[in-house]
């Protein structure tokens, strides 16, 4: 395989749940998934789409996101089942974020220092 053709494992997909044009503290109840293409090993924001989540049923999101090809998900709160289907489809969960535009959580992450609090979310 000539190096050209190894898979770049810097570019990630990161998925915010928003509401209001912020991040949304719990991800079930969010409006909309911002989505960024991003290169984690240069700490850059390569592309942003928002999409439409379908109707939201136990074990629907996670099995969404990941078919968009999401890597990380950061949410304010999340159930612990939420997190393990998140985990079984091979998607890292970071919870606790704070309430900001959703560039500004993902620069901030990128950046290293994203301030994570407690998970609101406690089923």
């Amino acid at each position: 395989m000539a190096s050209t053709d190894k898979p770049d494992n810097t570019k990630q997909v990161i998925a915010i749940p928003v509401a209001g044009g912020q991040l949304c503290l719990h991800f079930g109840h969010c409006q909309q998934f911002a989505l960024f293409d991003v290169d984690s090993e240069a700490g850059e924001i390569l592309n942003d789409r928002r999409l439409d989540p379908p109707a939201h049923q136990p074990g629907v999101l996670p099995a969404w996101l990941h078919d968009q090809g999401v890597n990380v998900i950061i949410a304010g709160g999340m159930g612990m089942r939420a997190q393990n289907l998140f985990a079984e489809h091979g998607i890292k969960v970071v919870v606790g974020a704070p309430s900001q535009p959703p560039e500004n959580v993902v620069r901030s992450y990128l950046d290293g220092d994203l301030a994570v609090g407690e998970n609101i979310c406690d089923h």
